[in-house]
């Protein structure tokens, strides 16, 4: 179906309630006098009662018994929403005194009497002095009828009269008709005459057709929902056209994650990612510079379609270039499962990224020659670990280029070119020693995260000072993106509950989390740049 059926369904849906409210609580809850009857039965029909035996030798005041005798039980209430007065009564057959008068057809009224009320205030109405000694005004019996009073019922007040009756000399059908019931009040329900009424749990019977009419219609719109085929609304935060990205092989996890969620969310935008898109830090932001200066952008314009991450500041080249910090990373050491090591002193790591310790044995570990497996130079990883871990001290250079060449009876170095490829060299390298993305490393079960001083990549850590391996990721922009530019939105996204909860499920921080945000730094010292 169209748009028009849905607007349709939709205009219905919200009438509809609306109605009912307009009926319950203005049309229908204006003043409305009803009454039930709750018992109409012959001693006959109560043979198998406890007490008929009771009912049926019931006798008149000079010893006749009764003909055939029956039983009513009149319920009369205010069954509206606003009270009903002794003025609102009108004349019932031209009586001025009575506010209700019951006829019996077949039967007449040897007796009556009012068995309950709802409240002890209504027992006023139903004595004093009126037409019959005794009676109040409105109270009487005539052969067969009963004339009530006009009794001021306050919102759910409530009466009821029993009344017993004898067959009438002259009335030869097997049943009795019910009851007729005449009265009616000013400005109520349908002209004001009084309604039979049942007892709803919790609405009138119009009123739940109009439920149930109401549920209908919401049952349609979610069949339209779910069988439309059209394009669903995006959410505000939605941009078209397509994102380049680029930068942090470490970050692209969670960068690439958020991307499918939010292009799924947004279908007009398109984010593609290739195994090329993501080389390092340092070259994703040559590229977003590059890519800056040959759109040849004038005054504050800045590039809405592309977006670098980067573990670190950038430094003091590109000007252009504009951070945002996005999360706090954590990273780790890893190492091959033969080694025989959990733990590091932060000096035996120096030491060995020295080439000082050559062996797992040196520090009680196996007796295995050491490999270190390193990312290329420009990476965020690397630069942070050469700046965070080795405090400003160059990694060795390599000592073969492929690091399958790497000799298992000899120490030596070599480097990749991704966090998973790093992580697999790692793997199936017996002594290899290398350093990840906490939350990449934390999926790889072919290698053992290695603590640092005792304490393992956590947040906690690194927010007491105690682990010293983390790093701020930032995205760049080359310029101010327009605002309703894709880079833009998507960088609002990951500002978002669910960007964060994407950063969070990798393992890594929002920095919108941490005791200072705009700086997003676990400690006082501020991140080092990364190397350009």
């Amino acid at each position: 179906m169209d748009g028009y059926g849905q607007y349709f369904f939709a205009v219905i849906g919200l009438m509809l309630p609306l109605v009912a409210a307009l009926w319950e609580f203005v049309f229908a809850g204006r003043k409305r006098l009803g009454y039930r009857v709750q018992m109409d039965t012959t001693a006959q029909d109560a043979a198998s009662l406890p007490y008929a035996g009771v009912l049926q030798q019931l006798q008149e005041a000079d010893g006749r018994q009764l003909r055939d005798p029956s039983f009513v039980l009149l319920r009369f209430e205010n069954s509206g929403w606003a009270p009903i007065v002794t003025g609102d009564y009108q004349a019932p057959d031209g009586d001025l005194h009575a506010g209700i008068k019951v006829k019996f057809t077949g039967r007449h009224v040897v007796g009556m009497a009012v068995t309950e009320m709802s409240h002890e205030a209504l027992a006023g109405f139903f004595v004093g002095t009126g037409p019959t000694p005794g009676t109040p005004h409105g109270l009487s019996v005539h052969r067969d009828v009963i004339d009530l009073p006009k009794v001021k019922l306050n919102r759910g007040d409530h009466y009821k009269v029993l009344a017993i009756l004898e067959r009438a000399r002259d009335f030869t059908d097997s049943e009795f008709p019910e009851p007729k019931i005449i009265a009616r009040i000013v400005g109520g329900v349908g002209g004001g005459g009084i309604r039979r009424t049942e007892y709803y749990p919790f609405a009138s019977k119009p009123v739940r057709w109009v439920l149930a009419l109401l549920v209908l219609v919401s049952v349609g719109q979610s069949v339209l929902t779910f069988t439309r085929h059209d394009a669903v609304a995006a959410p505000l935060d939605c941009a078209s056209g397509t994102l380049t990205l680029s930068g942090s092989t470490a970050f692209a996890p969670v960068v690439k994650d958020a991307a499918e969620q939010y292009t799924k969310s947004c279908p007009d935008a398109r984010i593609p990612i290739t195994g090329d898109t993501f080389q390092s830090s340092v070259s994703g932001l040559a590229d977003l510079d590059e890519a800056g200066l040959k759109a040849k952008l004038t005054g504050s314009q800045g590039l809405g379609d592309r977006l670098t991450f980067s573990d670190g500041p950038k430094g003091d080249r590109r000007p252009q270039l504009l951070p945002r910090p996005v999360a706090l990373l954590l990273f780790t050491l890893v190492v091959n499962k033969d080694a025989g090591v959990q733990d590091l002193t932060l000096d035996q790591v120096r030491r060995i990224y020295a080439g000082k310790i050559t062996n797992w044995s040196q520090v009680n570990g196996n007796d295995v020659p050491i490999h270190l497996v390193s990312r290329h130079p420009g990476s965020g990883t690397r630069t942070t670990f050469e700046d965070k871990v080795l405090k400003g001290e160059k990694s060795l250079v390599v000592t073969v280029d492929d690091c399958a060449d790497l000799d298992p009876a000899t120490y030596g170095r070599c480097e990749t070119d991704s966090t998973s490829a790093l992580l697999d060299t790692v793997g199936a390298t017996r002594g290899a020693l290398g350093y990840s993305e906490a939350g990449d490393a934390a999926t790889s079960t072919n290698v053992q995260q290695v603590r640092i001083d005792g304490y393992q990549a956590t947040l906690a850590g690194a927010d007491e000072g105690a682990y010293p391996y983390w790093q701020t990721e930032y995205a760049y922009t080359y310029g101010e993106p327009p605002a309703d530019s894709l880079a833009a939105g998507f960088l609002r996204y990951l500002a978002n509950e669910v960007g964060k909860d994407v950063i969070r499920a990798h393992g890594d921080r929002p920095c919108s989390e941490l005791a200072k945000p705009l700086v997003c730094s676990p400690v006082e010292t501020g991140p080092e740049p990364v190397s350009s």
